[in-house]
């Protein structure tokens, strides 16, 4: 009886120190992970940075030499006809840009808004467009032709236009998300590009007039009129604006990665149309990489 009591007070003593040391296992004390999480990291703030990147022009020239068409023919019988006269088209070109950017971001939980601006140089990005037309514009409306005779109108136009964008500013509000050390963010705003804008536009009319006669057996013939100028309807006028300064407005998406610290880099596309200038109208694409720091 004395030895099994012995041995219960041993297994009691022993059972006593196991249970002390499962307290100090690490899966008791809660140092197990729960599970991924996001780095912590504060993208409040202001920064500044610059970037570099290739941008796409597209010009719309459909309509850039109508204002000097109808100068022109003013008053004629003529503006009519030719005012919807296409005579130029869309054409594109494609250069280099550089430029930097200063904003501030306010952050709300893993909401990021931000007010920035930017500056932007364009490396000879320059569209043009050239084109040619002619037309036998036969008795058009308002005119006046004697008994049996029929006006032909051989019009003849050439024009040319061109748009040279050369630095734009941009104030854009951005709204981004906190993904640690991603940052998407999409903008819109607006914009003002400097502009060098220039159009001409040449035109040729002469007037012949055919008359259509019966001859003494009863057929009837058409006498062909030798054609003549027409002095005030032929003539050359051209327009050009120098550093204009032109609206427009700006959207895109984005994404800044922090490298270190406040340093960071971004990636981003670009979306600018400008109001037309001398009926041209300017549309960019630009894609851009940058390098920035925040304080």
């Amino acid at each position: 009886m004395r030895r099994l009591m012995l041995v219960a007070a041993i297994l009691g003593t022993v059972s006593a120190a196991h249970a002390a040391d499962l307290s100090d296992l690490p899966i008791l004390r809660g140092s197990v992970s729960e599970g991924l999480s996001k780095t912590t990291r504060s993208w409040d703030g202001a920064y500044v940075g610059g970037n570099f990147g290739y941008t796409t022009d597209s010009s719309d020239f459909g309509q850039s030499v109508v204002g000097l068409t109808n100068y022109i023919f003013r008053d004629s019988v003529l503006q009519g006809p030719t005012s919807t006269w296409s005579l130029l088209s869309k054409n594109t070109a494609q250069g280099t840009n550089f430029g930097g950017f200063i904003g501030r971001n306010w952050q709300w939980y893993d909401a990021i808004l931000s007010l920035e601006g930017t500056y932007t140089y364009f490396n000879n990005l320059k569209a043009s467009s050239s084109g040619y037309n002619a037309l036998d514009i036969v008795n058009p409306p308002g005119d006046v032709q004697p008994v049996g005779v029929t006006n032909h109108y051989l019009t003849t136009l050439t024009g040319s236009a061109s748009a040279q964008v050369k630095d734009m500013i941009t104030l854009r509000g951005r709204v981004g998300w906190d993904g640690g050390d991603f940052m998407p963010y999409m903008f819109a705003g607006a914009a003002v590009g400097r502009m060098d804008v220039s159009r001409t536009v040449s035109s040729d009319v002469k007037l012949r007039q055919d008359a259509t006669v019966t001859d003494a057996f009863g057929n009837i013939i058409t006498i062909t009129g030798t054609p003549q100028q027409v002095v005030a309807q032929s003539q050359t006028q051209g327009q050009h604006k120098t550093n204009a300064f032109v609206a427009g407005w700006v959207a895109g998406l984005g994404i800044e990665y922090c490298i270190w610290d406040g340093l960071f880099a971004r990636v981003e596309y670009e979306y600018v149309k400008f109001s037309p200038v001398m009926n041209t109208s300017v549309t960019l694409n630009n894609a851009r990489v940058g390098l920035g720091y925040k304080f």
